[in-house]
């Protein structure tokens, strides 16, 4: 996983390339492996901060592909071993997956980049004045940019940009291209329907996700999951620790919780069962508080939801990253199997679930996905989502209603429990939901503390702010303090899209 920056310009000034160069530093926590950058003709520069995970030894970018195209891309591509067999035109220079994607855009055009299964973001140009930017469909690894003076820049995160061109910072929008002939281009939806076959829709959820899980292991350097002891990241922990054990290893689990907290003891039983190599962190009020700044501005949101779940996060992902480079997570699956209580509470009509059920899928780049991204990287770790792979939300978005309503005992989720029975302890298969601020215990501390620190009154003067509560403003002033020129939840593009 890595940081990429990069800019366009018709009309390039002096100045230009030290701006890149700033910028690339100041996201240099996402690749502490090495940093490249390099002039692409006299229009386009790329810049790239590296993590290294796959193709350790030749993996360094910019990578150079044939006719003088050149890229930097964040991510991972899952198919890049099938992509080779299809590329056999294409002389590979090197063992990284990312290549896969630099052959498909020089020998096809950005209109093949929906053939990519994983999560990237890329900007790629050739010396005669060719560039182009893109995103993966659901928005996974980040993309930014800003447009100023016949400038287009762009970053993997909002904190890269000058100050000056905060203001014009947008969302790159997930699932398109862009070049500057053609502009916005969509080349995919988050969520295409396919047809499922009724029968033993149990069995092909659990294929499906396990595959995925399977896919998502590959890496040149070892690989762990974060583990709540929830659902989700419990399924994804049973699939990869029978993978390990298959190598002859053990799979290393990493949860977090205040003492007493729920989910560190139901990750504990998870772990027995499964026999993993498991590390956890534990937090306190006072040590929670001390690391909000730090939170707030690498999440780059005040959204107290956000942050409230960043906080343990950012415990987590700092301890497993003394262990690994890279680990799983059960993000997603909430979204796509309807594990909130109000999916089920305000839409019971007939259709009116997926259909909420899309519309928060295609939301997740602006909310869960940048917590996840953000945190982890900041402590150069690479966080991967199995449950988001193409194939399992292609799936399980197909699925009817009916399968995902609650079960007769009110427990949400009941299909993807019953998909992975004998799997893991019974105890918690059928666990009751917990969001990961309140399993974790953070709510506990975060919630009260800041609603004795703010009065009524200095809620009610901020209410321009678009803050919803006292915590909520406390993280608002952080958020400021990081970024303070961001327009506030900024997570729509000003670019149309053809």
């Amino acid at each position: 996983m890595c940081g990429i920056v990069a800019w366009f310009s018709s009309s390039p000034g002096p100045e230009l390339p030290e701006t890149g160069r700033e910028m690339l530093n100041r996201i240099v926590h996402r690749g502490p492996d090495e940093s490249g950058q390099a002039p692409v003709g006299d229009k386009t520069w790329l810049g790239h901060n590296r993590l290294s995970i796959v193709g350790l030894a030749d993996g360094a970018q910019p990578l150079a592909g044939p006719r003088g195209w050149a890229m930097v891309c964040n991510g991972e591509i899952y198919n890049d071993a099938q992509l080779r067999k299809s590329l056999r035109q294409y002389r590979f220079g090197t063992g990284s997956d990312n290549e896969s994607a630099l052959a498909l855009l020089a020998e096809h055009g950005p209109q093949a980049l929906d053939r990519l299964q994983g999560m990237w973001a890329l900007c790629a140009a050739t010396p005669d004045g060719r560039f182009v930017a893109a995103r993966d469909r659901l928005g996974i690894k980040p993309l930014y940019w800003a447009e100023t003076d016949g400038t287009v820049l762009f970053a993997s995160e909002m904190r890269a940009f000058p100050i000056e061109v905060q203001p014009l910072v947008a969302a790159f929008p997930p699932g398109c291209w862009w070049t500057p002939e053609d502009g916005l281009v969509r080349f995919a939806e988050a969520v295409t329907p396919a047809e499922v076959d009724a029968r033993d829709t149990e069995r092909r959820t659990r294929e499906v996700l396990v595959d995925s899980v399977l896919r998502h292991l590959m890496a040149d350097v070892e690989v762990g999951v974060f583990l709540s002891g929830g659902l989700d990241s419990s399924v994804v922990a049973a699939v990869a620790a029978q993978e390990y054990a298959r190598r002859g290893a053990r799979l290393k689990t990493f949860s977090v919780g205040t003492e007493d907290s729920p989910d560190l003891a139901a990750a504990r039983e998870v772990a027995r069962f499964l026999g993993t190599d498991h590390h956890e962190a534990v937090f306190d009020t006072a040590q929670a508080i001390d690391v909000v700044d730090d939170v707030v501005a690498s999440v780059e949101s005040f959204d107290a939801g956000l942050i409230r779940s960043a906080v343990p996060n950012w415990f987590l992902a700092e301890l497993a990253s003394r262990h690994v480079k890279a680990v799983l997570t059960g993000e997603g699956a909430d979204e796509l199997f309807a594990g909130y209580g109000y999916y089920h509470e305000q839409h019971p009509a007939p259709g009116a679930l997926r259909r909420e059920l899309v519309r928060t899928v295609g939301l997740l780049h602006g909310l869960n996905l940048q917590r996840c991204d953000r945190v982890t990287m900041a402590h150069g770790l690479e966080a991967r989502v199995p449950f988001l792979d193409t194939a399992v939300v292609t799936h399980a978005m197909s699925l009817p209603d009916e399968v995902k309503v609650l079960g007769p005992d009110g427990v949400e989720k009941s299909h993807l429990r019953r998909a992975f029975t004998g799997w893991l302890p019974g105890s918690i298969l059928w666990r009751r939901k917990l969001e990961f601020g309140s399993g974790s215990g953070a709510e506990d501390l975060l919630t009260p503390y800041w609603e004795r620190r703010v009065s009524d009154a200095d809620l009610s003067a901020n209410r321009d702010a678009q803050v919803r509560s006292k915590e909520e403003l406390s993280y608002y002033r952080a958020f400021r303090r990081a970024l303070p020129r961001i327009r506030p939840r900024s997570v729509l593009t000003r670019f149309a899209v053809a």
